[in-house]
Order: C-alpha cells, then structure tokens, then sequence
C-alpha cells in the first residue's frame, strides 16, 4: 500500500522503516500534520498515518477520501481526535493500536509524582547554577499516602501496582472495575470520593464527552488541599485555567502535566526561538510547583518497536484480508 504518514520525526522514519522492512509498504514522510490544508499531500495514496495531534474531522476526512484514501492508521490507542461518523459515512476504515506499552506511560507518570514530591527539577536547575542549598526543597514521604487513580485499564493497573511498592493506599475510579486493581488492594469509589480523600491523583482514562474537563473548578473544589494531580492521558481531562487558581489558593500543591488541552501547536516542535502566545499555557509554567513534559510518557524504544509493528500490521491486515486488523470502524467500501 502506499500510505502518506504525517507528523513524522526522525525516530518515526526509524522506526517505521525497521518494522516495514516485513511488509514493504511504500511510505510517504510528512513532518507537517496533518490538516485541511495538508491533506491533499495525501493524494493518491490509499492509507493515511496520523499521529495523536492530527486532525481528523469531517471535513479532513472528506478530502482524504476525495484522494483516494482508504484507510486512517492511527499510530495510538486513542482516537478522540477522529471523527467516527464522519469516517463510518465515508466508507473509511480507521485502526489504532490498542496497545503498546502500558509500562512507558505509568512509569513516567510516577517520575513526575517523584519529582514534582522531591523538587528533583528545581534541585536540578539550582544546581547548574552553583547553588547547593536545599531550603524549599522539602518534600513528604510517599509511603502511606493515598493514591488515587481514575481510569483503571491496562496504565493504571501499571500505575497502581507501582504506588503499592511504594507503600501506598489505593483507590481507584472506573465505570467498569478491574478486578487486577482490586486484589492489588484498591478500593473503588466514586470520582468524588477519590478526589476528597486522595494526596495523589493520576488520571489514566481516555477523553470522551463524559471525561472532557473531567478535573473542573467543581472538582478542585473537592480536592483535598495541597493534593498533587498528574495527568498523562489527554489535556482535555483538565480544565487548565482552572488548575491555575487552585494552585494559587493551594487547592494543588503541585501539577504535572504530559498532555495538555491545547497542546496540537506547541508539543513536538521546537519554539524556544518564538513567543509562545498561550496565556494559560505560560502561566502555569511559572509556577514553581508545576513540571510538565511534551507528551513524551509514550517515548520509549519498547513503545516505539510495538507502535510501529502493530501500525504497518494494520496496514498489511486490511490490504491483504488476513491478520489482525484493530479496528476503531471498518469501513463500507467493498
């Protein structure tokens, strides 16, 4: 198949090369991502690859199919970013990559708990500077601390079994309880309740209407003062400029952020030669208790090698019939 990949960088090409190497697709590397504008670079290639900040609406779809394109490979699990009706109606068929590597994400996600805990990043810059006092840098033992974490798939599971060797008590929020998180000695409660009664919050649920701002004023309201919030699954689980007034009246004692709501025109570029023009964005980098990271929780080689097999495998599955092909919706063309 001929497939147009967008929003590509150099580890992309290395890594999608090396797992194409048994498929032998024809790829087409675009570093630009993938919009209205840049979708008739597509033309005439039967697959599109888009990565987690293209953008798939409607009106993107109807030029993809109006090119020739057949198939949406998302090299992600989530797949908010696709408008699924508008693909179904198209005779699209989009897959995604149900898993890759749970480990990469909840690992990352307890560095920044670690970090943000311990001042480990202000510690780090003051001592570049020469400057070996630690005043300020207080931090809490973890054990005993109550964890709670919303969404209990696969990365929470992770998550919470990590924060158990910690010495951690567990909570968990999940329309439909896992019964692994349950004998790791978690107990499920409202989302609530968790975020009433925990110090630590890691959000580990994908964005659906029912999730979007899923961490609002109300909810913050409930937080239990000074608690620590991460969120390493989609910026549009928090309402950011929301969590700039917690912090400031100490509702949060501390934020880390992977992802971030507007995150599509700053993450995975570099603009330390610009002005960044995102108020609430650089408001919350001033904080002296806020880290975050440009969406990288999924960066590690073992994540890459599993993203990129599954994605050209998806390919191959489709083109030849045979093989698993994981579908978010098959499409209608014959």
């Amino acid at each position: 198949m001929r497939i147009a990949v967008f929003s590509t960088k150099s580890y992309d090409h290395t890594y999608l090369e090396a797992a194409n190497t048994v498929h032998e697709h024809d790829l087409t590397f675009f570093e630009t991502r993938l919009t209205l504008a840049t979708a008739p670079l597509a033309a005439g290639h039967e697959a599109v690859c888009a990565f987690v900040n293209d953008v798939l609406s409607k009106e993107v779809l109807e030029a993809l199919a109006e090119g020739g394109t057949e198939l949406i490979l998302l090299r992600s699990a989530g797949f908010n970013h696709v408008d699924v009706p508008a693909a179904e109606e198209l005779g699209l068929t989009v897959t995604r990559v149900p898993a890759y590597s749970p480990y990469a994400v909840a690992e990352h996600a307890v560095g920044l708990v670690l970090a943000l805990n311990r001042k480990i990043h202000r510690a780090h810059a003051r001592v570049r500077e020469g400057n070996f006092s630690i005043e300020g840098f207080m931090g809490r033992d973890v054990n005993g601390r109550t964890v709670g974490v919303v969404g209990t798939g696969k990365i929470g599971q992770v998550f919470l079994r990590i924060m158990k060797g910690f010495g951690c008590q567990l909570l968990a929020s999940d329309p439909y309880p896992n019964h692994a998180v349950e004998e790791l000695g978690a107990r499920y409660v409202s989302v609530d309740e968790l975020f009433e009664r925990s110090d630590i919050i890691s959000l580990h649920c994908p964005l659906t209407p029912e999730t979007f701002h899923l961490v609002d004023e109300e909810r913050l309201q409930r937080t239990r003062p000074g608690a620590m919030l991460i969120n390493t699954s989609r910026g549009a689980l928090v309402d950011a400029a929301a969590t700039i007034d917690a912090l400031k009246d100490g509702r949060l004692g501390s934020l880390g952020l992977d992802v971030y709501e507007e995150e599509a025109d700053l993450f995975f570029e570099d603009l330390s030669e610009r002005v960044i023009t995102d108020d609430v964005f650089m408001r919350l980098v001033t904080f002296p208790n806020v880290l975050i990271t440009g969406h990288q929780a999924f960066f590690t080689e073992e994540a890459l090698e599993t993203i990129s097999a599954t994605t050209m495998a998806n390919a191959t599955a489709y083109a030849t019939g045979s093989g698993d092909l994981h579908v978010v919706t098959k499409g209608m063309v014959s």
